[in-house]
């Protein structure tokens, strides 16, 4: 009988951005009774698990990870009788629910600030984390300084991204024990599981100036997660860790989380967020090989993943969204998610959804993007500011769903003026003109997932590299007792790739290669 632990990797999961994925009361933003009425395409899809972006009650400055009420509903989503419809109707189709919880810090909307702020005598005032001057020169994420004056307290509050989102005190073990509490909450309403947003940042390491990652963070997260009724849901953390940090957070008798992002893959091919670098795909393989090898030996969770709400679409930053679109989309998914793991998919992947093009700033929402903007435009050309923002903008994934070809209703996502323009290339890019393609992304993930779940050797079993000295391309294994599988993915250029003469050609993006692989041509072998 399978462990629960060992039970997380039969799971895929599925993230939605709730408010770009479908409006179902005409007021331009996704909702929870939209996600409920989207659960046929969910199932058909194949993914057993939804990571929900948050929900929670917010002032909405960054889109929600602004959170003012931890235990309530925010408006433009719906009630909180929405969220237990959706989650009945979630359970009843067998979908386990991941909410995502944002601890490091509040919204300054939230009643503990509201108070904090007032007076040093307050009792939520050491809930947040204060100076009489800025201790140091630390810079939010956003951009600009991580501190703000306070002019009630006379004080600087720290906040390690936006002014309206300050930094939770984690050293007190009040803000601890409400953490814990709002944990309990969720889990007692039948939460499976949880994402858990800039979980590095809780402590912090004043003495050596780090703004994460500090000398409590480990303790912090034992406390939080270790206790009986929460040991074993699922929690993956959203962490920049380098493989002992991984152990430290991952390891089976850490009583810390299941599993962690890992960033090396996404952070291929780039200088900094906005500059690009050339890079080679076979960075991907290396990085890919060098985490598998890691958590095979140390038997971890490895998250599987190439998209998510932060980034730009990975076929247009790493692969080719124009003359190989479908062949790219699907090569990486064949990649990605065969590995061992548990994958995770983000809403568009499944039709091949791609980076947009805008030329205004007014068409983007991003709190980060438009304080770069700000930042930038006086020492940059328009043109070249734009064009490092459509690269790297927060917004290019977080467009809405373009569910049909239909242009009058947002294609499909609502009849109302979207909260964000629609994708630029939705009319090429939707759900409806996937399916009616004869190489359809939606249909070859619907393949993909389908042999996951039958496949013992992709779940439970060993990883191998069987690449060598090929450049260009990535080879592997996975096998579990007498079950032998082949994963080939070439990258950018065609090229002859050599296989072992005892293989029988399951399924791929193509026909089965006689000779030379396609560029962004995937297959599965049984040897």
């Amino acid at each position: 009988m399978m462990t629960k632990r060992e039970e997380f990797f039969n799971w895929i999961v599925y993230q939605i951005y709730p408010r770009s994925f479908y409006d179902t009361n005409g007021d331009g933003i996704g909702d929870l009774n939209g996600i409920k009425e989207k659960i046929p395409h969910l199932k058909s899809l194949g993914i057993n698990a939804v990571w929900l972006c948050p929900c929670y009650k917010s002032p909405n400055n960054d889109n929600g990870y602004d959170v003012s009420d931890y235990r309530d509903i925010m408006e433009d989503f719906g009630t909180f009788s929405d969220w237990k419809r959706l989650q009945k109707a979630l359970k009843k189709d067998g979908i386990k629910l991941i909410m995502d919880l944002v601890f490091n810090h509040t919204s300054s909307q939230h009643k503990w600030f509201q108070e904090a702020k007032t007076s040093q005598s307050s009792p939520y005032h050491e809930y947040y984390i204060w100076r009489k001057n800025p201790p140091n020169d630390w810079k939010s994420v956003f951009g600009g300084s991580a501190w703000a004056y306070n002019e009630s307290t006379d004080e600087y509050y720290l906040h390690s991204f936006d002014e309206t989102q300050p930094d939770l005190n984690w050293e007190n073990p009040k803000v601890r024990q409400e953490a814990a509490k709002i944990v309990d909450f969720w889990v007692k309403l039948g939460v499976d599981g949880f994402r858990c947003d800039v979980l590095d940042f809780i402590s912090k390491d004043f003495k050596k100036d780090k703004m994460f990652q500090g000398p409590r963070l480990h303790e912090y997260i034992r406390e939080l997660f270790d206790r009986d009724g929460v040991r074993d849901i699922f929690t993956v953390g959203e962490c920049q860790a380098d493989k002992k940090n991984t152990l430290l957070l991952c390891g089976k008798n850490r009583g810390e989380l299941k599993t962690a992002f890992q960033f090396d893959h996404i952070n291929l091919g780039r200088i900094d967020k906005y500059l690009p670098r050339p890079f080679s795909f076979d960075e991907i393989k290396s990085v890919l090989v060098k985490w598998q090898k890691f958590s095979q030996k140390h038997d971890l969770i490895y998250p599987l993943f190439t998209d998510n709400h932060d980034q730009p679409y990975y076929i247009s930053r790493l692969g080719n969204d124009k003359a190989h679109r479908y062949a790219c989309a699907t090569a990486y998914a064949t990649t990605f998610y065969l590995l061992r793991g548990v994958p995770f998919l983000y809403q568009g992947q499944e039709y091949g959804a791609a980076n947009p093009y805008y030329t205004k700033i007014e068409d983007f929402r991003d709190v980060e993007t438009k304080r770069y903007y700000a930042e930038q435009k006086k020492s940059k050309p328009r043109h070249q500011l734009m064009q490092e923002i459509n690269y790297a903008s927060r917004d290019n994934s977080r467009r809405p769903f373009a569910w049909t070809k239909d242009e009058r209703t947002n294609f499909g996502f609502s009849a109302a003026t979207p909260w964000i323009p629609c994708n630029s290339r939705a009319k090429e890019i939707n759900l409806e003109k996937d399916l009616e393609s004869e190489r359809s992304v939606f249909r070859y993930f619907q393949t993909l997932l389908a042999f996951r779940k039958g496949s013992l050797a992709i779940r439970q079993g060993s990883f191998q590299d069987r690449t060598k000295r090929r450049r260009g391309c990535f080879l592997y294994e996975r096998k579990w007792k007498r079950e032998r599988l082949l994963i080939v993915c070439n990258f950018d250029k065609k090229q002859k790739i050599k296989l072992p003469k005892n293989r029988k050609f399951l399924f791929g993006n193509y026909p089965e290669a006689k000779e030379e692989f396609l560029p962004f041509q995937a297959a599965v072998y049984e040897l």
